[in-house]
């Protein structure tokens, strides 16, 4: 991985796992994205504002209301995506499969047995 510096100096930077890394890459897409959209919002409610067609006031509280909504938007899509996956593979519930290869591993080998195979 490459990484500037102030003065544009290229320098190696270690690089980190591949989930590690990719993981870090789509949080900070995540908080750029917030970033941006925030900004985005300020602008437009700040034009909004120097063409007098929004009061300061009201122009303050609007961005509040809309960062607000933003949130529980994003707190409801992330609630959903939790419920999507799936439960945690237990050590019981591998004993449980295993005990099952085990014993249609079993059957096979008898009907194998059965048909002189």
């Amino acid at each position: 991985m490459v990484k500037r510096t102030e003065s544009e100096h290229v320098e190696e930077v270690p690089s980190r796992g591949g989930f590690a890394e990719l993981s870090r890459k789509i949080l900070l897409a995540g908080i750029g994205a917030a970033a941006l959209a925030q900004e985005e919002i300020e602008r437009f409610v700040n034009r909004l504002v120097e063409k007098g067609e929004l009061a300061e006031k009201d122009a303050r509280k609007m961005i509040q209301e809309i960062m607000e909504k933003r949130e529980k938007l994003e707190q409801e899509r992330r609630a959903a995506a939790q419920k999507s996956r799936p439960a945690p593979v237990t050590q019981a519930d591998i004993e449980a499969l295993s005990a099952k290869i085990a014993e249609l591993s079993k059957k096979i080998e008898e009907l194998r047995k059965e048909h002189g195979q």
